[in-house]
């Protein structure tokens, strides 16, 4: 089987540029739908299990978490193997352990399934980047990657809201079952469509390499690469900090919408995750905005209207939440398109996949760790303090942007 990869990569138009936006749109599906299906059903895990909104939600930040401490282990073996070979493998094992996660005996047992399902779900974002960036033109690149990271927010709105609406009817076992047999449509979907790797050649071991007289930096040199630029680590920053805040109020939403004085039903709160398409629109486009007005433009504007978003979180309205989640949502996919393209660029080539692995890992650290942390807020102090705690991460991923300005003269 042979790609027709042109010079500099496949272009927009090309029967391998089609096959690519195919297969890691529904690698993106695959992911996420897997990722955090039971977030939208968190408040029944509670019900079931007898545990509080912080324990409960260890089943997202244990995926998250198996998902940042695999996430290098899985670049350094797309360099080995390839880029294609690691995301087929993750995918597999991924779905193979979703089909088992509804049968859990207990809490203990889901949150064992979904951190090592996290820690295989780790080999997509870990590599997905830089595959993109060796195989697609860069003219086109960021392009490309919006309509993958909309392909994210279509899992993780179509899982949320099928893992939902399901679980209304019949509970929490049977809305993540139906999360999975989604995942496993996508993931037939992506292994039909995705060519083989044409931009990239696995490196061998390095005795191999020693022999050939090719042998190149060690892992740890590259990823000391991966920081020595400023700009990276506030890319970096962006990724952690911003995530935490996203995931928080994914996570604590449901909870807040079926209290008083709100009180919706798990179907209704499902629905809320409609909001999820703001981002699949957002990551879509945001790449046309940057060719136009420049990637710092983008992220920190982009940022500024996630704060505003957030802030109308806090009004008792359910009007008034509803826009504000969209806001947020929106925007907050707008600059995690902007940072993670950016990452792929910005990156020295010899340590593209370090550095994607690094931002992939920030972000999941986010998700995992500040994700869960705002749990305690909730539990400790409600709403508004969830809220609050959430906006200082917002000012924090402001401040990193300070390097990240343009340099003049």
């Amino acid at each position: 089987m042979t790609s027709e990869l042109g010079p500099g990569g496949h272009e927009a138009g090309g029967r391998g540029y089609r096959r690519v936006v195919t297969a890691m749109t529904a690698a993106g599906i695959a992911t996420f739908a897997q990722l955090y299906a039971v977030q939208a059903v968190l408040p029944g895990l509670a019900e079931g299990f007898d545990a509080s909104a912080s324990t409960v939600a260890l089943t997202v930040s244990f995926a998250t978490g198996g998902l940042a401490m695999f996430v290098l282990v899985w670049s350094g073996a797309a360099d080995r193997f390839g880029r294609v070979p690691v995301m087929t493998t993750a995918l597999v094992v991924s779905t193979v352990l979703g089909l088992v996660a509804p049968i859990a005996p207990d809490i203990t047992t889901l949150m064992v399934i979904r951190a090592l399902q996290g820690a295989a779900l780790g080999g997509v974002p870990a590599v997905a980047m830089a595959y993109l960036a060796e195989e697609i033109h860069p003219a086109h690149l960021a392009r490309v990657a919006g309509l993958y990271i909309a392909g994210n927010t279509v899992g993780g709105m179509s899982g949320r809201l099928v893992a939902g609406a399901v679980s209304d009817v019949g509970g929490w076992r049977w809305g993540i079952a139906a999360d999975s047999l989604l995942a496993l449509v996508a993931l037939i979907v992506y292994l039909v469509a995705v060519p083989p790797a044409a931009g990239f050649t696995p490196r061998q071991n390095r005795r191999t390499d020693r022999s050939a007289g090719r042998e190149g930096p060690s892992t740890l040199t590259r990823l000391v690469g991966a920081f020595r630029d400023p700009g990276m680590i506030a890319l970096y920053l962006q990724g952690l900090l911003l995530m935490g805040a996203f995931v928080t109020i994914y996570n604590y939403l449901g909870f807040h919408m079926m209290a008083p004085p709100f009180l919706l039903s798990p179907t209704l709160v499902a629905f809320l995750f409609v909001a999820y398409l703001a981002g699949t629109v957002s990551s879509a486009v945001v790449g046309r905005a940057i060719e136009r007005l420049g990637r710092h433009r983008v992220l920190v504007g982009s940022l500024a209207f996630m704060l505003c978003g957030v802030l109308l979180l806090v009004m008792p309205a359910f009007a008034a939440i509803a826009v504000g989640l969209l806001v947020l949502t929106f925007f907050f996919f707008a600059v995690h398109t902007t940072a993670s393209a950016w990452v792929g660029h910005r990156a020295a080539p010899g340590s593209r996949a370090q550095a994607a692995g690094l931002y992939t890992l920030a972000y999941y650290t986010g998700s995992s760790v500040l994700g869960w942390v705002g749990g305690l807020f909730y539990e400790h102090s409600g709403w508004t303090a969830v809220v609050g705690y959430v906006v200082a991460l917002c000012v924090g991923a402001g401040v990193a942007t300070v390097a990240l300005r343009p340099r003049r003269g």
